[in-house]
């Protein structure tokens, strides 16, 4: 008599199929395992934290009262250094907020005209100048408002602790990786210290060579002279007397 199998249970094929599907799986899980535990993040500070160029934004109050009409001198000279820095930093014009109600609206004017003269002076063109009036709540103290958009650079944020640094068994540990947060500070403070962020992407333009002194040098050497300079009176500076005495 023929032997009649159970047909809700798999074959001898099926189930060697299925080992075989569980042991890749099996596989391929702690081959992406050791990837990950490889290289968690970039080891370089750089990479973790960079430096990133955003259009900013440099803005100078003046305050205006509503019995004073002018500048006093602290606020010209903020205004004059505001212009000057505009030409070697701005990205667009110059926009200035004044107050359109209010008490001081009227000193307001006055105090547009000198602002406007100080800018005119200091080779800021009227076309890049765009005056707009805002409502001053009452009660508040009125403010005229310039400010222009320029590159400012940034980095981080920092303080960020996704893994314990302490003694543990996680491989970063072991191997003596760098931490996330090991290098963020000195990102972020050499983007607020650094004078034109564009420096950090770019070089600047070099400038041309000082012909006179290169004529100079190079007369000494087809003579055969030294092309040195001398500087005379380099080591005549000498200490105080009054010690040896």
């Amino acid at each position: 008599m023929a032997h009649i199998g159970n047909p809700t249970l798999p074959g001898r094929p099926a189930i060697r199929l299925l080992v075989a599907l569980g042991f890749a799986l099996m596989l391929t899980a702690c081959n992406r395992t050791a990837e990950v535990a490889e290289v968690p993040y970039p080891a370089d500070y750089r990479e973790r934290h960079p430096i990133t160029l955003r259009e900013g934004e440099r803005t100078v109050e003046v305050f205006v009262g509503s019995k004073r009409a002018g500048l006093t001198p602290a606020q010209r000279a903020d205004v004059l250094a505001f212009a000057q820095i505009w030409r070697r930093e701005a990205t667009s014009g110059i926009v200035i907020e004044a107050p359109q109600n209010g008490s001081a609206a009227r000193s307001a004017a006055a105090t547009m005209r000198e602002i406007h003269s100080i800018l005119a002076a200091s080779g800021v063109p009227a076309g890049a100048i765009a005056v707009r009036g805002y409502a001053v709540a009452p009660g508040a103290l009125a403010s005229i408002k310039l400010s222009y958009a320029k590159i400012s650079a940034d980095a981080g944020p920092c303080g960020l602790w996704p893994k314990d640094i302490g003694i543990s068994v996680d491989s970063d540990h072991n191997q003596n990786r760098q931490y996330w947060n090991f290098g963020c500070a000195t990102q972020r403070n050499l983007a607020a210290m650094v004078a034109n962020p564009a420096d950090l992407v770019q070089p600047r333009g070099e400038t041309p060579a000082y012909a006179a002194r290169r004529a100079v040098v190079l007369d000494k050497y087809r003579d055969g002279a030294n092309p040195s300079a001398k500087y005379d009176d380099y080591n005549k500076g000498n200490l105080s007397d009054v010690a040896k005495q």
